[in-house]
């Protein structure tokens, strides 16, 4: 059977993993030279959805007072329009927030690249959450996949997209 994606899941970005690549980051492991440099490029392995419902923003992160619209979101990261302080590496506590939802989910992320020169947008890659924030992420993203698709689409479909490997 074949699937035509629809096209909140096609985001671009600049750097692409190498093909086959688990990891989240090229990070060094422990039994590396601490004097090496540390890479915090971003290696997306799950697909990131664009946060936008009917073009207008439903996702949203709180660091410290400032709310920020995401531009896009997946299980283990998100991107940002860039503020000042996120530079490359940097860490970062947050909240996401979604539109019209009650529910929080709070964690620890981390700037693994800051990309453009008019309107920067920060990519981010959640190092840990807070309680059962992570399954709650998961529930919004089949529920945001299942929302946005332009074709009719089940529950169960939706859940393998959020669980699968980035298209892009």
């Amino acid at each position: 059977m074949t699937h035509k994606f629809p096209s909140f899941m096609t985001a671009s970005f600049t750097r692409q993993p190498p093909e086959g690549d688990e990891a989240t980051t090229s990070g060094n492991t422990e039994s590396e030279s601490a004097s090496q440099p540390r890479d915090t490029s971003e290696r997306r392995v799950h697909q990131r959805f664009v946060a936008k419902l009917h073009g207008k923003p439903c996702f949203w992160v709180l660091i410290g007072e400032e709310r920020l619209p995401l531009n896009d979101l997946s299980l283990k990261g998100f991107a940002l329009p860039a503020p000042p302080m996120l530079l490359p590496g940097v860490q970062f506590y947050f909240i996401l927030q979604r539109e019209g939802v009650p529910d929080s989910i709070r964690g620890c992320a981390e700037v693994t690249g800051v990309f453009g020169n008019d309107n920067p947008s920060a990519g981010c890659r959640i190092i840990q959450f807070e309680g059962q924030g992570e399954d709650l992420l998961y529930d919004w993203l089949v529920t945001h996949v299942i929302r946005s698709a332009t074709v009719r689409i089940s529950e169960k479909d939706a859940a393998a997209i959020v669980s699968g490997r980035s298209l892009v």
